[in-house]
């Protein structure tokens, strides 16, 4: 069991290889404790170099409107009328401090999310 810090791709993918063979292996053994010593090693990784940026806010809007099998109108005075919606979810118009309270109360949205800047076309 020598292992440390994973810094290339590679020493990465031998990892998950690794941790995928002991995965299930009793916490009291020293594969488990291999175990666990390579799932803290892979996170690492994962933090620096795989990280999952946050989706601007329409991109947000939308797979949690997808999720709740919400539809453009169902926005219609959440967000304003039917226009208004269209221009904000078709990147028109920005979001309004009003438009993300009322966005993170209906989608249970972080308003951290909603609040980032976003392109507009």
């Amino acid at each position: 069991m020598k292992h440390k810090i994973i810094k290339t791709e590679k020493e990465y993918e031998a990892a998950l290889v690794r941790l995928e063979e002991i995965f299930d292996a009793d916490q009291n053994t020293k594969e488990g404790q291999e175990a666990e010593l390579l799932a803290l090693l892979i996170e690492d990784y994962e933090e620096q170099y795989h990280q999952i940026g946050t989706p601007d806010p329409i991109v947000a809007v939308q797979i949690r409107m997808e999720e709740l099998d919400l539809k453009q109108k169902d926005l219609i005075g959440v967000v304003g009328s039917k226009g208004i919606v269209s221009e904000v979810m078709n990147r028109k118009r920005r979001l309004t401090v009003k438009m993300i309270r009322n966005l993170s109360d209906l989608l249970k949205i972080t308003p951290k999310v909603l609040i980032q800047d976003y392109e507009l076309n």
